[in-house]
Order: C-alpha cells, then sequence, then structure tokens
C-alpha cells in the first residue's frame, strides 16, 4: 500500500488531501515543515510526497533541492501561485506535478494514482535489452555493461525510447512520459535532456547515435546505431 507523505502548514488542506488519500487506499503521514519532512524522508520513505511551496521554515522549492540530493521520490507540488515562471522552476528542480490552489482534492488523488502507476517497473523491449540493462528499483541504466550518470528525467526520458525501438515519440509524448503537463512551457527542455543523454552515451562509445532526431515530429531510440 503506497504511504504518502503530505508537506503543508494549514491544517485544513492537509485534512483534505488525507480524507481523500485515504479514501483511494493510501496510507499517509501529515508534517508542516520542510526540515521534518527532509528528515522524515530520510528515515522512513515516502512512496510520495506533496509539497506546499509556502512553508514556515523553508521553502517547498528548497526543501525539494534539498530532497534530491539523497532520495528520487515522486513530488507533487502545491502552490497558491499559477505563474509559469512558478510551474517550470518546479518542474526543472525535480518535481513531477503542480498543483495550484484551491484545487480539487480528489483530482489530486487522481494525480498521485497516476504517478505511481508510471514509477512502477516496466519491461523493456528484448531487442533494446542486448546493449542496455534498465533496472527500474534502482533508477539505473547500463550501456554496454557501464552504468550511466543519469538524473531521475534523463532515465525516464531514456527508459520510454528504450521500450518502444524506432517508434518516434514526440516532445508532448516524451513530457507525458516524464509525468510534466505539456503545457507547461517545459517542451523544449526535452532537447536539453536528450542532449544530455547522448553526451552520456558518446562517452561510453564516441561512434554511437542510439537517439535518432526526426525534425519537426521528435525522437526515435534505433538499436541499429547503437
Amino acid at each position: 500500500m503506497p504511504h504518502i507523505l503530505i508537506v503543508e502548514d494549514e491544517a485544513a488542506i492537509a485534512d483534505t488531501l488525507i480524507f481523500a488519500l485515504q479514501g483511494e487506499g493510501f496510507t499517509t503521514t501529515w508534517v508542516s515543515l520542510g526540515e521534518a519532512a527532509l528528515e522524515h524522508q530520510r528515515q522512513t520513505p515516502a512512496d510520495l510526497i506533496i509539497l506546499d511551496i509556502g512553508l514556515p521554515d523553508i521553502s517547498g522549492f528548497e526543501t525539494c533541492k534539498q530532497l534530491r540530493r539523497f532520495s528520487e521520490v515522486p513530488v507533487i507540488f502545491l502552490s497558491a501561485r499559477d505563474g509559469e515562471i512558478d510551474r517550470v522552476v518546479g518542474l526543472e528542480i525535480g518535481a513531477d506535478d503542480y498543483v495550484v490552489k484551491p484545487f480539487s482534492p480528489r483530482e489530486v488523488a487522481a494525480r498521485v494514482r497516476a504517478i505511481l502507476k508510471r514509477m512502477a517497473p516496466r519491461t523493456v523491449a528484448d531487442v533494446s535489452s542486448v546493449l542496455f540493462r534498465v533496472d527500474s528499483e534502482r533508477v539505473q541504466i547500463s550501456y554496454r555493461g557501464q552504468p550511466l550518470s543519469l538524473t531521475r528525467h534523463e532515465f525516464r526520458l531514456l527508459q520510454c525510447l528504450l521500450e518502444q525501438p524506432e517508434r518516434v515519440f514526440s516532445r508532448e509524448q516524451l513530457l507525458d512520459a516524464l509525468g510534466v503537463p505539456a503545457d507547461a512551457g517545459y517542451e523544449r527542455s526535452i532537447d536539453s535532456h536528450i542532449k544530455s543523454v547522448r553526451a552520456k552515451l558518446r562517452l561510453v562509445r564516441a561512434d554511437a547515435e542510439p537517439i535518432q532526431t526526426h525534425r519537426g515530429l521528435g525522437y526515435s531510440y534505433s538499436p541499429g546505431h547503437s
């Protein structure tokens, strides 16, 4: 049964989230401070964290930054601010979703369920596993026997491409694989992630081009270029 950590300083909001999440079968813990959330995740890791940005001690942004130093747990930001820049910053520092207050607790519970479903281990196509080894539990991909140093988003991006060789994924589809809303102004960041993944693959084999660009369409994994 997945366990959800709620980090929210307003008791009324926390109560509505607890009620909705427990109604969906999740277990929950509530803390009101960022530092308490970090300590809780170190001691008893949750499966997902719902994190308010405006906390009394340190901001949710800073909490997430510190969290990413030792944990890849999925994070959903809660915020009263709905500006595009806040959404982009939140996603850039490692969040999986961004929900603006006021919100529907049932919708948040649905988003939690969707993110946890995407995080579940998936089988990579056999044709890809000849050169690549994917360890979903450890969030690790090896290429030609060498582990790649990937960020969480790079891992999900490469995993998505490997699962369906030769399929061309649009930026919007890859954003969906990352759990990032396509309307968050994040599309061009896919290009940056692809560039970084390619550079790390070339450290293993300089002439390898397993990720192909399809101009105006998107990207694909081509085993023949691995």
